[in-house]
C-alpha cells in the first residue's frame, strides 16, 4: 500500500524555513532547494532493495551490501522540478533523467502540456517524479498518468511543500503512488498559491521574478 511521508527532520525543516523567506535570494535558495531535495531522497529511498555482492577489502575478503533492485530514474516536472534534480543526483549519480513539461492555465488552473521526454527503459526502473510545489496536484496527476500510460508503474513523488488539496488529489487519482513532503502546509489561497508557501518556486530558482 502506498503512503505518505511527511518530514520531520530538524534540517529539512530549517532550511525550508529559509526559503520561506521573501528576502532568500536566487543563489542561496536554489542551493537550499538541492539539499533539501537530496535530503527527502535520504528518506525516500530507504526501501531500495539491497543484495550481497563479495569483495576484497585492503585487508581480507568480506560480503557487503549494493543496490540490487530496479534501476532508478528521475523525472522533474518543469521547470521547477529541474531545481531538484541536482540533489537526488548527489545521492544517486546513475539515475538516469527525463523531463514533463506542464504549465498551469491561470485561467482554468489545469495542467496543460508541453514537453515529455523519457528515457527508453523508463518501464523498467524505480520512477521519481520530483516537482518542489504541490498545490492544487493537478499537474502531478497529470504527470503520474502520463507515466503510467507508458507503463511505468513503480512510481513515488517527492515535494518540498504540499497543500493538502495537492496531497488528497494524489491520494484519490494515484493511491498506489508514494508521496514524500518535507512540509504541509495550511491551505491554498484564491489564487491557488500555497499558504503559507514560499511563493513561486519557479521564479525564484531561476530569478526570473
Amino acid at each position: 500500500m502506498a503512503k505518505t511521508v511527511v518530514m520531520n527532520h530538524p534540517l529539512i525543516q530549517h532550511k525550508i524555513g529559509i526559503i520561506r523567506k521573501k528576502e532568500t535570494g536566487t543563489r542561496e535558495f536554489r542551493q537550499l532547494i538541492s539539499e533539501i531535495a537530496m535530503l527527502i531522497t535520504y528518506e525516500a529511498t530507504k526501501d531500495l532493495e539491497l543484495e550481497d555482492v563479495d569483495i576484497e577489502t585492503p585487508i581480507c575478503k568480506t560480503t557487503v551490501k549494493q543496490l540490487g533492485g530496479k534501476k532508478l530514474a528521475i523525472i522533474p516536472i518543469l521547470r521547477a522540478g529541474l531545481g531538484m534534480v541536482d540533489g537526488v543526483l548527489a545521492l544517486i549519480p546513475s539515475a538516469k533523467v527525463g523531463h514533463i513539461g506542464l504549465y498551469r492555465d491561470p485561467e482554468t488552473a489545469l495542467p496543460q502540456e508541453y514537453y515529455f521526454n523519457l528515457p527508453k527503459d523508463c518501464e523498467q526502473r524505480d520512477v521519481f517524479v520530483v516537482d518542489p510545489m504541490l498545490a492544487t496536484g493537478g499537474s502531478a496527476v497529470a504527470a503520474i498518468q502520463m507515466l503510467k500510460d507508458q507503463g511505468i508503474r513503480n512510481l513515488t513523488m517527492m515535494c518540498i511543500i504540499a497543500a493538502p488539496e495537492g496531497v488528497k488529489a494524489i491520494q484519490e487519482a494515484h493511491p498506489d503512488v508514494n508521496l514524500y513532503i518535507g512540509a504541509l502546509d495550511e491551505k491554498l489561497n484564491e489564487k491557488k498559491y500555497i499558504v503559507p508557501g514560499l511563493g513561486d518556486a519557479g521564479d525564484r530558482i531561476f530569478g526570473t521574478l
